[in-house]
């Protein structure tokens, strides 16, 4: 089996990234004056650069994660954009195409799935439905959240009660020194 979009890239960014990979505690130490290679702060300074580089090695872990889907989500909208423009039909030119020569090789040909080769892409495709769903929910839920605060808020406003008691007099006394500084001007 091929190698997935996820496979490669965690190959090549992961494993090479850990700091002790890269340079040992020692080397680095070596990298200092023969004064300061016996410091405390440079195996800190060696451990926080571990830490840092733990945490950037993280973050690309989830960005691979985050690309992969990004990948599959845009295969399934040529795939998409393929099948309507099946749908709607050939165009005039390869018509004539078809009808002067025959079938040309660099048309596009659908392969018949066989029950091995359409498993694995119904199991992404219901993946893939899965997450779009959860992510719709998600996007609800945040959007119910902010029309219900948003609601809250305007009830708040309608019957005077304001979380900032002081609003009111805040507010007057801005208009105040607004009034004053248009008459000195």
């Amino acid at each position: 089996m091929a190698p997935t979009e996820a496979t490669i890239l965690a190959t090549f960014l992961l494993p090479p990234a850990p700091l002790p990979a890269i340079i040992s505690l020692k080397a680095f130490t070596e990298l200092f004056p023969r004064s300061q290679q016996s410091s405390p702060g440079i195996r800190a300074l060696y451990r926080d650069l571990q830490h840092q580089r733990s945490r950037l090695t993280d973050t690309v872990g989830r960005s691979i994660v985050t690309e992969t889907k990004r990948g599959y989500a845009q295969r399934r909208a040529v795939v998409r954009e393929r099948r309507q423009a099946e749908k709607e039909g050939q165009d005039d030119e390869i018509d004539v195409e078809n009808t002067l020569f025959g079938h040309s090789s660099n048309l596009p040909t659908s392969k018949p799935h066989t029950l091995a080769s359409i498993l694995p892409v119904m199991e992404m495709a219901a993946k893939d439905l899965e997450d779009e769903i959860s992510r719709l929910e998600e996007d609800s839920e945040t959007l119910l959240e902010d029309m219900q605060s948003t609601v809250g808020g305007l009830s708040d406003l309608r019957y005077g009660r304001l979380a900032n008691g002081d609003l009111l007099e805040e507010v007057l006394n801005g208009l105040k020194r607004l009034e004053d500084s248009c008459k000195t001007v």
